[in-house]
């Protein structure tokens, strides 16, 4: 795997992302050649051919990309590929029909979009098709034993068989049920892995009890001979992007890499934040005055929503919103919001799908109180009793809260104990690896989130 902004990616992802590149601009180059022929290269040099090819191919990519085919563990059928690829150049035809139609100076050459589109089609369905057939490969897999025969274990495993793009196979492990000399077990396991052709590539220490069971000395002779020995929490961590509560203790956040960042890069984040919220503002401040009128129809009350949020190391802050909610409809007390939540109102359900509510929220990140990016600040009544419940939870207060975050571009809403447990993990991995290049990802994810209306409710 390849790590960027902190985050790591398949290498067979990556592979696909640049094979993709080449298609799609390969494609149009071409189709310019075979329309315009010897006059190609005037085409593609003096009438800007290249720049319109580059712009198409980054758009193109961008579809692709928010048809979440670039994340194949979100896809389940392979059939869903080829639908939403077929979706994508329908979308690309569209758009190259609607712009030409009305610039046609921003056309390469007469019908070099329409061959281009086409060749792109064929390409693309019969790259795809090879592609999958490719990685599911023996040769393109990495053979993977884990060592644990527990919960811990059954989580390694789980997650290896539902990565696709892990490229992992999972050849052996005792399961939960086999209790009975582990220890022997596991090294008899591993002595017979030396022996044979092909034997094991990676080997996940996934070991509860490490003191007495472990079979150090099988794995030192692995180690010795090329076999990966990685801890499976350094695994799940780099597979899930998240940080895994379950086996997670003071020590390894103690002596783990990550949970700093030095003044000059606070100060670059914090300068981040504030451009990017009053370049967001200006942008909003034409869809202010109808998002208040909005409002004021849909139900009586407030135009603005405050409210009481725990910020950086836990001091309290007073949160803005545009009201979504009736006016009572915390009458009974203090609770999350559910899914189809009656309080909301019909124009309060479309702002926060789009997240058009938190606009007022710039106004946050402009005083200081929060981050552009960083964990959703929680209500006091909430954080004393998660704080009980949930172990770390109080680390997710060591930076500003944010409008968006890590956690909000890769789960869902939580809306219940087990879901906020859930998107911890995925805060703290954000508290672990902060930086310009996470921040600058998440923002690009927003986007997306936002386009595609995930995670709110």
């Amino acid at each position: 795997m390849i790590r960027l902004f902190n985050v790591y990616y398949p290498t067979r992802t990556l592979l696909l992302l640049f094979c993709e590149v080449l298609l799609v601009s390969g494609s149009f180059l071409v189709a310019t050649s075979c329309i315009a022929g010897p006059d190609g290269y005037i085409v593609l040099i003096y009438e800007n051919g290249l720049p319109k090819i580059a712009a198409i191919t980054v758009f193109t990519l961008l579809l692709t990309y928010y048809f979440d085919l670039y994340g194949p563990r979100r896809i389940a059928e392979s059939w869903e590929i080829y639908f939403r690829l077929l979706l994508v150049l329908s979308v690309l035809s569209f758009v190259l029909a609607g712009i030409v139609s009305i610039f046609p100076d921003l056309d390469i050459a007469p019908y070099a979009l329409v061959v281009g589109v086409s060749f792109l089609t064929v390409s693309l369905v019969l790259w795809r098709w090879a592609y999958e057939r490719i990685i599911s490969l023996p040769v393109f897999r990495e053979r993977v034993y884990v060592l644990g025969c527990g919960q811990q274990a059954s989580a390694v495993v789980e997650t290896l068989r539902s990565s696709r793009d892990a490229g992992m196979e999972v050849i052996g492990w005792k399961g939960e049920s086999d209790t009975n000399g582990p220890q022997d077990h596991f090294a008899a396991d591993l002595r017979a892995f030396r022996g044979l052709k092909p034997g094991v590539d990676r080997v996940i220490v996934a070991m509860e009890d490490r003191r007495q069971s472990m079979p150090v000395r099988e794995l030192l002779d692995l180690r010795l001979c090329g076999v990966e020995i990685e801890n499976s929490s350094t695994l799940l961590e780099r597979l899930s992007s998240k940080l895994p509560l379950d086996g997670l203790n003071p020590s390894t956040l103690i002596f783990t890499e990550g949970f700093r960042m030095s003044a000059t890069q606070r100060l670059l984040r914090r300068l981040l934040s504030l451009a990017v919220s009053f370049l967001a503002l200006v942008i909003c401040l034409p869809f202010i005055p109808l998002i208040i009128l909005a409002v004021r129809l849909s139900s009586p009350g407030p135009i603005f929503f405050s409210q009481t949020r725990v910020g950086r190391r836990g001091r309290p802050f007073t949160a803005y919103k545009f009201r979504t909610m009736r006016q009572d409809a915390e009458a009974n007390g203090a609770v999350w919001a559910a899914k189809d939540d009656p309080r909301v109102t019909p124009v309060g359900g479309f702002m926060r799908k789009t997240r058009l509510d938190e606009i007022p929220q710039l106004w946050n990140v402009l005083r200081g109180d929060m981050a552009f990016v960083g964990p959703r600040p929680e209500r006091p009544e909430f954080v004393h009793w998660l704080s009980q419940e949930i172990p770390f939870y109080d680390l997710r207060h060591m930076i500003r809260p944010g409008i968006t975050g890590w956690a909000q571009v890769r789960y869902q809403y939580g809306a219940s104990l087990e879901e906020t447990k859930r998107k911890l993990e995925y805060d703290l991995y954000y508290v672990k690896h902060q930086s310009i290049g996470l921040d600058l990802l998440i923002m690009f994810e927003t986007i997306k989130t936002i386009i595609l209306r995930r995670g709110a409710q």
